[in-house]
């Protein structure tokens, strides 16, 4: 394991750059340690140590990523990102514990959180649907990236137009986090299932619009057509639907 480690932060500093760092630290505001790559250059490094890795045991490469969230570097996080999910056909229910440890002692920016979720927990959740209890429990974390967590790992499930109830549960968890970079996480968790379920989305925001962050209130209902978007725009609380960030 320590030689597929070492190879890969070999590769990395390879390719750094000052440029990507910069990139890197103007986009977030929290501080992000990285090398400086662009993203399709960590995607091919991780393709390429994939190759040297794929036929291991399950748990060996749990430790590799392990091992690369651990680092706090943000491209280490990536490739751990895109070597997770390649494991989708051997997890079983009880592994969304790893998926937690992971995202609660390691995770510290919005780009390996939503990678993390985005390519391993959407896929795990479509498999194993009764995760959704598990994420409910993150809604009440202490830790931002918990709480974002528990609703972007419902994106890829929202895309598909499945698990409905648990994705208007889990955005009423969070409904009124006082955290902004958690209610632009639920409410473009609402915007992906307005795409399949616009009306039942739409009766969520309308219920809901008094308590509902601006913030969460703008990506939720931008997809909506225009009269929908008037309609629920008339109301004291919600005003002008805010510029994305």
């Amino acid at each position: 394991m320590v030689r597929v480690i070492k190879a890969v932060r070999q590769d990395l500093a390879a390719h750094s750059g000052p440029d990507a760092r910069r990139c890197y630290r103007r986009f977030f505001r929290e501080e992000i340690r990285c090398y400086g790559l662009k993203t399709a250059t960590v995607a091919s490094i991780a393709g390429k140590h994939w190759k040297e890795i794929e036929s291991r045991e399950k748990q060996e490469i749990l430790a590799l990523c392990e091992d690369l969230y651990r680092s706090g570097m943000l491209e280490e996080a990536l490739i751990a990102s895109a070597w997770a999910p390649q494991l989708a056909d051997r997890y079983d229910p009880r592994d969304i514990v790893v998926f937690q440890h992971w995202i609660d002692a390691h995770i510290a920016c919005q780009a390996a959180c939503d990678s993390l979720c985005n390519h391993t927990l959407g896929g795990f959740i479509l498999r194993h649907p009764g995760g959704i209890e598990e994420l409910k429990r993150w809604t009440q974390s202490e830790n931002r990236w918990m709480r974002r967590a528990a609703a972007v790992s419902l994106i890829v499930p929202a895309k598909c137009g499945e698990l409905l109830t648990g994705i208007l549960a889990i955005a009423g968890l969070l409904l009124t986090d006082t955290d902004d970079l958690v209610q632009k996480g639920y409410g473009w968790l609402l915007r992906e299932a307005s795409r399949r379920h616009m009306s039942e989305v739409f009766s969520f925001v309308m219920e809901n619009r008094e308590d509902m962050p601006r913030a969460a209130f703008g990506y939720a209902i931008e997809l909506m057509p225009d009269d929908l978007k008037a309609e629920a725009m008339i109301h004291p609380a919600a005003g002008a639907v805010p510029q994305r960030t």
